[in-house]
């Protein structure tokens, strides 16, 4: 005869822990635990107990999903990696920021062959060790993303707004890209360590992010305190940088049109200004693109957290704690074939280099293109955890 303890899992006599048989438990119904090893256990949210097993189909879809990110996020970055650090037209100080974010990109998908084993075994099959790998990786990753994304939107500002300041030097970018992972690395190793919160699964047992369902005051304060440095602070100047940057090539357009009327002529462009006036436009979009996706990717894990560590816990059933998960890998899918879009530069490199991709794209007029065009055509996406 079978038998388990606690919630569902097997043990053996030295645990000294209550023994039942399994089949009268079997004739009921089985928790999300009900594979979790009984000295597991104490690593997973009470929080978690209360739902049934899930239907293994949930997690062969979710497990399926993940391979495709996988593959498309791992080719997509990795060519942008690849492109940026190799093609010397592209090795700008601008541009590192660019392949900073390609490697959080990279970072984040690199963990998923963790969630997909633990999809296809039906739930938390690699254990506390996997778990703790997985979530600081996401941890890096993430918040590593949300900084350089806040560090693309100040050089886009500084450059496009205020152009007689220069370019940004490679010193200068060097010590920022310092500064985004001096910033990053106390919140991804707090956990880790259990200094402050700690490494949980999450959802189906299948994924693993912070403690935000532990109901006491540390928890609270460290959700408090992730949300404020984590969300608040990149969201604000991303959206601060970029509208600023809007503002100014709208702006800039009012005023040439106003002086070509004065002028009684159609424009006051030159051909090659005229290309500086698309790549002007393409910088507007891509800045409400880039807006739009990190709200996407980092809303729904900001929401998830508050209504864990504050609001009604009811609420957060498997299923809907997976969203943010998948919403967070979806974007980083996107991001390097947005970079593949709004970027002439990367796209002759690429088609170079692998021709067999029939990317049509002129090289540019002249490579002396104004600072203007050459930041607005760099735009990179948003990230994930």
């Amino acid at each position: 005869m079978e038998f388990f303890s606690g919630a569902g899992a097997n043990t053996n006599c030295s645990n000294n822990t209550v023994w039942a048989p399994r089949v009268s438990y079997r004739m009921t119904q089985k928790t999300l635990v009900w594979n979790v090893p009984a000295e597991e256990l104490v690593h997973i949210p009470e929080h978690w107990f209360n739902y049934p097993e899930p239907d293994p189909m949930n997690n062969y879809i979710l497990g399926i999903i993940y391979v495709f990110f996988m593959f498309f996020a791992l080719i997509g970055n990795g060519l942008v990696i690849w492109i940026f650090s190799a093609a010397k037209s592209l090795r700008t100080p601008s541009n590192m920021f660019v392949v900073n974010l390609a490697i959080c990109d990279f970072m984040m998908m690199s963990k998923t062959p963790i969630f997909v084993y633990n999809s296809f075994h039906q739930g938390y099959a690699l254990g506390h060790s996997a778990c703790q790998l997985f979530a600081t990786i996401g941890s890096f990753s993430g918040i590593g993303a949300s900084a350089t994304n806040a560090a693309i939107a100040y050089d886009r500002y500084r450059v496009i707004a205020k152009p007689l300041d220069g370019r940004m030097s490679r010193g200068k970018a060097l010590f920022i890209l310092l500064l985004i992972w001096v910033y990053t690395t106390p919140w991804s190793l707090m956990p880790l360590f259990e200094t402050w919160n700690r490494f949980v699964p999450e959802g189906y047992l299948t994924s693993c992010s912070f403690d935000y369902l532990t109901r006491n005051e540390s928890t609270q304060y460290w959700v408090a305190v992730m949300f404020v440095i984590c969300y608040c602070i990149p969201m604000t100047l991303i959206i601060y940088f970029y509208s600023q940057i809007v503002s100014h090539v709208i702006n800039h357009e009012k005023a040439l049109k106003q002086q070509a009327k004065k002028m009684n002529v159609d424009s006051l462009r030159s051909n090659q200004q005229q290309q500086n006036q698309s790549a002007e436009v393409r910088i507007a979009k891509a800045a409400i693109t880039i807006c739009f996706l990190y709200v996407a990717s980092w809303t729904p894990y900001a929401i998830v957290s508050l209504i864990g560590a504050f609001g009604n816990q009811d609420l957060l059933t498997p299923g809907v704690t997976m969203i943010p998960a998948c919403a967070c890998k979806f974007v980083a899918c996107l991001d390097p074939y947005v970079y593949a879009i709004s970027h002439p530069r990367y796209r002759v490199e690429l088609s170079k280099r692998l021709p067999w991709l029939a990317i049509k794209e002129a090289p540019p007029v002249s490579d002396t293109t104004s600072t203007v065009t050459e930041t607005a055509a760099t735009t990179p996406a948003t990230p994930s955890q």
